[in-house]
């Protein structure tokens, strides 16, 4: 059978740019999938990453069919929805989700969140900085496996009115080039008491760059990296820091 694999991030690097159709057996698994791969490139590249099947997040032992789209995916950083459309097809919505390449507009977005039954609004408000580990940042690019991301940011969303129980939850993200100063992602959270939209706004940001697949390349005065990115949680990565990896167990 043949299985589309499409990398991200710095895995691009390794294995390039376009998506592949890779030959497996009928019945091959996530695991064995990402064995083949491992022979042609370090045994480090694959340590620590995800894997998504059809857009949703997979395990080792997860069974690939004919025609399934296996997304590689390296720790995240954090047609394209503008953020402007999407707010006003969403004013009164209970969440406003969108990944955008046009300048993210925060006074508007926040205005839009507001109701007279809030007693607050709580906005973390990403920026490009103008240095990075001891670097000077030129710019910075963003991309996402964009499906996949839109579908992640929107569940993130509604689980945060749950479990904060706050009335309004906005998550939008920048795409492509972004300048110094711009705002990358974009987070208001809207509720009648305070505490609740300051968690749910804490919770909504720290869990976006562990599980949202969206990947950042800083360009320096020196050079350009594919960030680090936060660690996976251990429900979804396939390996550890150690180097075990459940493709090999």
């Amino acid at each position: 059978m043949q299985v589309r694999v499409i990398p991200f991030g710095v895995l691009k690097d390794w294995l390039g740019a376009a998506p592949a159709a890779v030959e497996l057996r009928e019945g091959a698994s996530v695991a064995e999938l990402l064995a083949r791969l491992s022979a042609d490139i370090p045994e480090s590249a694959l340590r620590g990453i995800a894997v998504s099947v059809n857009a949703d997040y997979a395990q080792a032992a997860h069974v690939l069919c004919e025609g399934d789209e296996v997304g590689l995916l390296p720790p995240v950083s954090g047609g394209t929805t503008r953020a402007a459309n999407v707010l006003d097809e969403s004013v009164g919505q209970p969440t406003t989700v969108a990944l955008t390449r046009e300048p993210i507009d925060a006074q508007n977005l926040i205005a839009a969140a507001k109701r007279s039954e809030d007693g607050a609004v709580v906005v973390f408000d990403g920026i490009v900085r103008n240095h990075s580990r001891g670097r000077h940042t030129l710019y910075l690019e963003y991309e996402a496996y964009e499906e996949m991301a839109l579908r992640q940011m929107r569940q993130l969303a509604e689980e945060a009115r749950e479990r904060f129980a706050v009335r309004h939850a906005t998550v939008v993200h920048r795409l492509g080039r972004l300048e110094i100063g711009e705002t990358s992602v974009l987070i208001v959270v809207a509720s009648e008491h305070r505490a609740a939209a300051f968690e749910a706004c804490r919770w909504l940001i720290d869990t976006l760059k562990q599980t949202v697949p969206i990947w950042k390349k800083e360009t320096f005065t020196d050079g350009a990296v594919w960030s680090p990115g936060e660690p996976f949680p251990a429900e979804i990565a396939l390996a550890t820091d150690d180097g075990d990896s459940e493709a090999g167990q």
